[in-house]
């Protein structure tokens, strides 16, 4: 009998996240996927980007957590490994954050992190609008 090795995904989605992006692909029309990645700017060198999409397209990482596909560019994996995407919904706030262990420092809005010196591309970063730390 063969033991089945499992498999982590490359990040996780809380259930409470989960539960809010069904909610809000509810109210969408043409759309199947998360589509979590990173991109040059925001304060701190990088920030995230959460959105929907139609689907896969060539390269991308795929996975499926509480009922959720997800995918993540080549490009993002690196800097994503071991991420978790969460929602809280508190009396200060409330939105999906992004628990990043990656993060050797992040803005004081969230949205925008920093990863060690030698993890990142030349060609993305520098203080972007949108944040002030």
């Amino acid at each position: 009998m063969a033991i089945q090795e499992r498999v982590m995904p490359l990040m996780t989605v809380t259930e409470a996240a989960a539960a809010k992006i069904k909610e809000l692909m509810a109210e969408e029309t043409d759309v199947s996927v998360l589509r979590v990645a990173i991109q040059g700017g925001g304060c701190s060198g990088f920030q995230y980007g959460l959105g929907f999409d139609r689907g896969p397209v060539e390269g991308d990482l795929e996975f499926e957590m509480h009922g959720v596909q997800v995918v993540i560019d080549p490009f993002s994996a690196p800097y994503l490994q071991g991420a978790e995407v969460d929602y809280v919904d508190t009396i200060q706030s409330s939105g999906f954050a992004i628990n990043n262990p990656n993060a050797v420092s992040s803005c004081g809005c969230g949205h925008s992190f920093q990863v060690e010196e030698g993890d990142t591309d030349a060609s993305v970063g520098g203080c972007g609008s949108g944040c002030s730390a």
